[in-house]
């Protein structure tokens, strides 16, 4: 839990927002008992001075505790801080080695447009089938040699493909046509970290509009979980969703997933109770 008090982010929290963790929490109560026992004994002079010991060495263990989560919090903020460098410096060396083309060795071709220029050490160690291919082994019918054909895929497509696999990020790519085109490609040539990326973009902006076409990509790619997502949302904008034109059309590409729709609104539905 995010805590108000020790927390990186405390300064960035507002109300009602602001939590407090189980070692700050025991602090601030071992501080307010400690002071609230003095007030109480005062008129009896040995009394308090036990218990005021007794609060005292509980507010110096709690105190104790309160350093070390303290002194924690620092380190996980240092190898945080570190991991971020860490990953800033291989992406950026990786990106501006494609960018540049510095030592590039395979021209990856896509379906329409002209190559562009990649490193095969870079496809092979982020795809298994890429590796397969490129190595020549028994399943592929001859070794890509100085060039790799993705025919499935547009220019745009294949730069956001492989600025993905240069730098782990999907920040290039904003379309979601393109988005449902990595996806499948992920899924394709096995890249389980693009196929995550592209899910939980697209799982975040479904929406009644978007919803068949993202059911399709979802059963085209074997994503589950962008399949539960959809569905959701046809079941929240049923009267929406299966009453638009795009559904007649797309009801006769897809008779599976008209039933697993069906389906889904039954189970949704609440019957009334059968009368004997």
């Amino acid at each position: 839990m995010d805590c108000c008090v020790c927390s990186p982010m405390a300064s960035m929290y507002r109300l009602p927002r602001n939590s407090i963790c189980a070692a700050c929490y025991e602090g601030a109560k071992a501080i307010i008992a400690f002071f609230n026992d003095d007030d109480d004994e005062q008129g009896d002079a040995d009394q308090g001075s036990v218990k005021s010991r007794r609060g005292l060495a509980k507010l110096n263990s709690t105190t104790k505790g309160l350093r070390d989560a303290w002194e924690e919090v620092k380190r996980m903020r240092y190898r945080e801080e570190d991991a971020k460098q860490r990953a800033s410096f291989l992406q950026e060396g990786f990106a501006a080695a494609w960018k540049d083309g510095i030592h590039t060795d395979i021209a990856v071709r896509p379906g329409t447009g002209p190559p562009i220029k990649a490193h095969k050490a870079i496809l092979a160690a982020r795809s298994e089938v890429f590796r397969h291919i490129l190595a020549g082994d028994d399943d592929c019918k001859a070794p890509a040699g100085d060039s790799l054909s993705l025919p499935e895929l547009t220019h745009d497509e294949l730069s956001h493909l492989l600025a993905f696999l240069y730098t782990g990020s999907l920040a290039t790519c904003t379309e979601e046509r393109h988005l449902h085109a990595l996806l499948v490609a992920g899924d394709k040539y096995d890249v389980p970290f693009l196929r995550r990326a592209c899910e939980a973009r697209l799982a975040a902006g479904v929406e009644a509009g978007n919803v068949l076409r993202t059911l399709e990509v979802a059963e085209l790619s074997s994503s589950a979980a962008l399949m539960e997502r959809a569905m959701e949302t046809v079941v929240e904008h049923a009267e929406k969703v299966v009453f638009s034109p795009e559904y007649e059309e797309f009801a006769v590409r897809n008779a599976a997933l008209c039933v697993q729709i069906t389906r889904a609104l039954l189970a949704n539905k609440t019957f009334p109770a059968k009368t004997p």
